[in-house]
């Protein structure tokens, strides 16, 4: 039983494996659609040029390099047991099944690697890749990780993120119906979106009952369309007060089974322009559970699943 008022992955995790499991971020040198000229777009707003949660990978390495090096860090700074490979930068299925079978394989045959998280976008997913995904999911543990960052078709155009939620939707019930477990990340403090937006994205996750929710505070890089914007005045950025509120109705919102992979985010320091207060990640954490208990609160507490 979790100690804290939400439903921790990690905490999960440790349950499952009976050992502290962590992550390390992969990048297998995959592209993106909606930046090598496929779309008629340059790239969703966010995005750095070297794809969005690139921190500290070397891309000299291979896949398995990769994750022995981050065995060691992990091991060392957070006493970890047991990995799981994070296929992260880019769109980690846009490439023919074959050559994703390789790569996910190699990773596979590090020590101590249980399974898998593949991280992606919503019209990278066809049949072929569902199906060898579905087959990583029968003989390992196997995440699917789906950006969606909102449901509303208004600020995915905005997003540059060149689909739609209709989209989504149709790659997370193909996902569902071949059994796959699918965490779905979601960005908080869009611009141009109210509390009431918000929610009604975080009402749509509790109908589709999905398994987990990633949850990122939209922070602005350096280099990066949406660093232009900020820097010109034209868009502004949460204040942590009111993160951590918005934060906290979300997890009230959302269905009590369904796990939180994360609770905010950062960027790199060298290239973070805002808000800086993101660099402070345990203070951001200890506020929202300090928030919750000043509600008296838990997960679930308002959720309300709607059969639409």
């Amino acid at each position: 039983m979790s100690a804290k008022p939400y439903r921790l992955f990690s905490e999960h995790l440790k349950e499952l494996f009976g050992v502290r499991v962590h992550k390390i971020s992969v990048d297998a040198g995959f592209g993106c659609p909606n930046r090598d000229g496929t779309r008629a777009l340059p790239g969703c707003l966010f995005c750095d040029p070297g794809g969005s949660g690139a921190v500290g990978i070397d891309r000299r390495l291979g896949v398995a390099a990769q994750l022995e090096q981050g065995k060691e860090v992990m091991t060392r700074k957070y006493h970890a047991g047991k990995f799981l490979a994070y296929f992260q930068p880019f769109s980690n299925t846009y490439a023919p099944p074959e050559i994703l079978q390789a790569l996910y394989d190699e990773a596979l045959t590090v020590p101590d690697v249980v399974g898998l998280a593949v991280g992606t976008r919503p019209d990278c997913l066809d049949d072929a890749v569902l199906d060898l995904l579905a087959e990583y999911h029968r003989r390992t543990y196997f995440w699917l990780e789906l950006g969606l960052q909102s449901r509303h078709d208004r600020t995915l155009a905005w997003l540059r993120r060149g689909h739609d939620h209709a989209c989504f939707l149709r790659a997370y019930a193909r996902a569902k119906e071949r059994g796959l477990r699918v965490c779905v990340h979601l960005i908080i403090g869009l611009p141009g979106e109210s509390r009431d937006d918000l929610l009604a994205t975080v009402a749509e996750m509790a109908r589709l009952q999905v398994d987990g929710v990633k949850l990122h505070l939209l922070h602005v890089l350096d280099g990066t369309p949406l660093g232009n914007l900020y820097r010109e005045g034209r868009i502004g950025v949460l204040e942590q007060e009111d993160y951590v509120g918005l934060v906290a109705d979300v997890l009230e919102r959302l269905p009590g089974e369904v796990l939180i992979h994360r609770l905010t985010g950062d960027g790199p320091r060298a290239t973070l322009l805002a808000p800086l207060w993101s660099l402070n990640k345990w203070e951001v954490l200890n506020a929202i559970g300090a928030e919750m208990h000043r509600r008296g609160s838990v997960q679930g507490r308002f959720c309300v699943r709607s059969e639409e």
